[in-house]
């Protein structure tokens, strides 16, 4: 048994020897491929080839998206706030109670209010009963035309006074009804503005309730998009924190252009079901316009750009040229590119080593391939 546990681990000892042998050789030679490479003064890169691609015309824009139905909920009438019944993010349905005011003070004088209606219909029946009679009697000549008229007068006092009693009772239940802050339609509390104990003006907000199942997004475009958009057309816009992009319509081209004859106001929809996306967030995107045109592009990722305008290294006999190019809105995750043709090499990694003149050494890889996650436009 020694003797087999003893060859055992010879065997062992022996490939991890090989192992750590080849591993050894391996590095070397790497080490030494790259004292090469840096011998001779060349930069390991992986090209990319610029392709032709379609592209449809598009006009970019910013803007904020925002709930179509949003609401900021304002005290109607003075008070304390008794009751404040939900939190911010909670969901409500259209109706349901927010906050109160005065609830006891409120209700006690509603039922004062509609005791003193209850006493001055008592009074105005007894007065119509008064008068009635007063007119029998004058009629048999058994009272005097004043007496008839006096009790005339008492009945139409009454009456007088019974509707401002209802108006009273009426008055007491309006500020009931506005002493509680109700949900105008079905959604969520976005801000929540008061606490139980605060003593609100008319006019002072309390709420503010969005609901985001369908947004909107507005924003103005240069003047010279006029002829170039209309309602129905596609819209694709980014968002901040999200890798994928999103689609909306365009529903409405304002008729007129600003006061300064520069911008055009357009309203896009965005549907929203799964409440993903969130009211006030600024967006980058695209509205696309009809039709397709080839042109040369690469990966949006390969290209660093500023405004309108980026930077390429091409290859040209194993030495990188910067070329300045124009760069377009990002389509299915490729950017545009005027100023350099279909199927020109460029650099695709290595270009923060790179410099104009630099003389490179070709490693296999490269991004000539589609890109892994196509995304939409971002606006740029």
């Amino acid at each position: 048994m020694q003797k087999k546990a003893l060859v055992i681990g010879i065997a062992v000892l022996v490939v991890i020897t090989g192992a750590a042998t080849y591993h050894r050789s391996q590095r070397n030679a790497e080490l030494s491929h790259q004292s090469q490479v840096k011998a001779e003064g060349l930069v390991a890169v992986t090209l990319a080839t610029v392709e032709s691609r379609p592209f449809s015309p598009s006009i970019p824009f910013t803007g904020n998206l925002l709930a179509m139905n949003r609401a900021e909920l304002k005290a109607e009438v003075p008070g304390r706030v008794t009751r404040v019944l939900v939190q911010e993010g909670d969901t409500v349905r259209a109706g349901a109670v927010l906050s109160t005011q005065d609830e006891d003070d409120l209700s006690l004088a509603a039922q004062s209010a509609e005791a003193q209606l209850a006493q001055a219909q008592a009074q105005a029946l007894q007065a119509k009963r008064d008068a009635e009679r007063a007119q029998t009697l004058l009629e048999k000549r058994s009272i005097t035309h004043q007496a008839a008229q006096v009790a005339e007068t008492a009945n139409n006092a009454s009456a007088a006074a019974v509707q401002a009693a209802e108006s009273q009772a009426g008055m007491a239940k309006v500020r009931m009804k506005k002493a509680r802050i109700l949900a105008p339609f079905d959604g969520q509390v976005a801000r929540r503005m008061v606490q139980a104990g605060d003593v609100l003006m008319a006019g002072q907000n309390v709420f503010e309730v969005v609901d985001n199942r369908k947004l909107e997004i507005q924003a103005d475009l240069p003047a010279n998009a006029m002829a170039l958009v209309k309602p129905g057309q596609s819209v694709h816009f980014r968002v901040p924190g999200f890798q994928q992009s999103f689609t909306g319509t365009l529903t409405q081209v304002s008729p007129v252009l600003s006061p300064d004859g520069r911008n055009l106001h357009v309203r896009m929809e965005v549907p929203n079901t799964d409440r993903q996306l969130k009211s006030g967030v600024f967006v980058e995107g695209l509205i696309l316009g009809n039709g397709q045109t080839q042109r040369p592009a690469i990966p949006a990722s390969l290209i660093k750009v500023e405004g309108q305008n980026g930077d390429l290294y091409v290859v040209e006999n194993g030495v990188a040229k910067k070329k300045s190019v124009f760069v377009g809105p990002e389509q299915d995750g490729y950017r545009p590119l005027d100023g350099v043709p279909a199927g020109t090499k460029v650099v695709a990694t290595g270009q923060d080593l790179v410099r104009d003149g630099s003389k490179l050494q070709i490693v296999p890889g490269g991004s000539d391939a589609a890109p892994k996650s196509a995304a939409k436009p971002e606006g740029k």
